[in-house]
């Protein structure tokens, strides 16, 4: 395939995942879940915990089984060693299906010659997938807040993400879905995108590469 290389000079672009480069999650895989968590019929209590708790397992605050844990403690449900197990693989493996147009974006920029690096809230045993599956390939480091006790949009994350890719806030660009994180990471002077989807991504890098 042909690329159309995308040259942000002096800049590195930070990429979150989930819901960036990732897809969310299907319908079928929370279906999968919510039956695994035996909540079919009765969803509404299950995903309000399952979100509940998330920020704990992404700073790494509390390990996988202690997130299943604390939700089936809310929902008044008893899971064994092996339905947790069930539960981690189905979630994991809900937040893997990737936006090949996002990719697209990432390969034309990394033929540019522009570094990238990954910032992640995720729990931590996202990180060897980040960095050893294919994805890891693109980026110069990857980073996830589970294995460095920090949220996005505490500022704390991205000043440890640009002091150790030893970059100013004016040598960096920050993409996400969130608002929130993206206004985290402006307030240190971080140009920032809010993704809604690969085109728009597209044509703010792109605008962003012309003005120099």
């Amino acid at each position: 395939m042909t690329r159309t290389p995308l040259f942000l000079p002096g800049r590195t672009v930070i990429f979150d995942y989930g819901e960036v480069i990732s897809l969310a999650p299907s319908a079928a895989d929370r279906a999968v879940i919510a039956r695994l968590a035996g909540a079919n019929g009765n969803e509404d209590p299950f995903w309000a915990a399952y979100r509940a708790h998330r920020d704990g397992l992404d700073q790494g605050t509390g390990g996988v089984a202690a997130y299943w844990r604390a939700i089936a403690d809310d929902i008044g449900a008893s899971w064994d060693s092996a339905r947790v197990h069930e539960l981690w693989a189905a979630d994991f493996r809900s937040w893997l299906s990737i936006n090949p147009a996002t990719v697209e974006v990432l390969a034309d920029l990394q033929a540019g010659g522009t570094p990238l690096a990954l910032l992640s809230n995720a729990g931590a045993d996202f990180a060897s997938f980040f960095r050893h599956g294919p994805l890891g390939d693109f980026f110069v480091a990857c980073y996830v807040s589970g294995d460095l006790g920090l949220l996005k949009p505490d500022q704390d994350i991205y000043r440890h993400v640009l002091g150790d890719l030893g970059i100013t806030p004016a040598e960096a660009v920050f993409i996400d879905n969130r608002a929130a994180n993206v206004a985290g990471a402006e307030s240190l002077g971080i140009a920032g995108h809010v993704f809604a989807g690969a085109d728009g991504l597209r044509a703010f890098l792109t605008a962003l590469a012309a003005a120099g």
